[in-house]
């Protein structure tokens, strides 16, 4: 398994591609493929037939994943996309601070 910087809620900007420069907050990561599913970026159509699920059918908009590379993490406390930083708390734990400013990412 191929570790990520990103984790589920975490507020992102994409660097690359047809949709750099937006923000959006992350909905799944697939670590084991090195993806992440973010809302409101990379949007495809979708057509589906009519199921028991969706009786209507017709054209759905949904996310695609996009490459965890192209992605960078932002400040929740200074609000810039920044690098991951590691630090350990005096109770042992490792969590990961934002590059710039220092603050904790990690949300208890």
């Amino acid at each position: 398994m191929s570790k990520v910087h990103v984790k589920k809620g975490d507020t992102v900007l994409v660097l690359s591609g047809k949709d750099k420069g937006k923000k959006g907050k992350v909905l799944k990561v697939i670590a084991k493929k090195g993806v992440a599913i973010v809302e409101g970026v990379n949007m495809a159509t979708k057509h589906q037939k009519p199921s028991p699920k969706n009786p209507q059918g017709g054209i759905v908009h949904q996310e695609m994943p996009l490459n965890t590379s192209k992605l960078m993490v932002v400040c929740n406390k200074c609000g810039l996309p920044t690098r991951i930083g590691h630090t350990f708390l005096a109770d042992g734990t490792k969590v990961r601070t934002c590059k710039k400013c220092g603050e904790v990412l990690d949300s208890k």
